[in-house]
């Protein structure tokens, strides 16, 4: 019996799991970092069930933490919606950075490409990830740029991105509005 149009019948759906936000941030202080970050949005953009939302605006910004003296990195945010697994995604990120040659002998050193999931939905952790990011609510180079895009966002467990970038030294952050990284039409 047929109660309209749109009666689903719950023995074809199948897999299909929910769709989540999902929140990387990229960043590169090696090589021609501008065009490591457009193209690394242009691999997350060809991702199978990944849809990009948005992406932020590029900032130039200081190591956070320590590490070797090195060049400030160029940073984005990517918001997008998916599917897929946090292990998936994660699959894919570390595919991507390897594309561009990333080593990770060095903690905290300079990167072709660096790749970080900050948050897939509200999980708050997986099995081999953890999920919101465990430092995503206290950097700049994350929360600004986060925020140009998303302003009504939030970080399960952390609170508002507005809120929470008040609580953050963004002096090492600049907006770098002469490089232009935009989402790839078409996909």
């Amino acid at each position: 019996m047929s109660n309209g149009p749109f009666d689903i019948d719950v023995d074809t759906l199948g897999n299909l799991r929910p769709i989540s936000k999902v929140v990387f941030s990229l960043g590169s202080n090696q090589g021609e970092s501008a065009s490591i970050l457009a193209e690394a949005v242009e691999y997350l953009a060809e991702t199978p069930d990944l849809i990009l939302v948005d992406v932020s605006p590029v900032y130039e910004t200081k190591l956070e933490g320590d590490g070797p003296p090195q060049p400030d990195f160029l940073n984005l945010v990517v918001v997008a919606e998916s599917t897929l697994e946090p292990l998936t995604l994660l699959d894919r990120a570390l595919a991507i950075e390897e594309n561009f040659g990333r080593v990770r002998e060095v903690p905290n050193g300079p990167r072709t490409l660096d790749i970080d999931i900050i948050m897939v939905g509200k999980r708050i952790s997986e099995a081999e990830i953890e999920l919101p990011h465990p430092r995503a609510h206290e950097r700049a180079f994350v929360l600004v740029p986060w925020l140009d895009i998303d302003p009504d966002g939030e970080i399960a467990g952390h609170g508002r991105i507005a809120e929470l970038v008040e609580d953050v030294d963004v002096s090492g952050v600049r907006r770098r509005d002469d490089i232009m990284i935009s989402a790839p039409t078409g996909f």
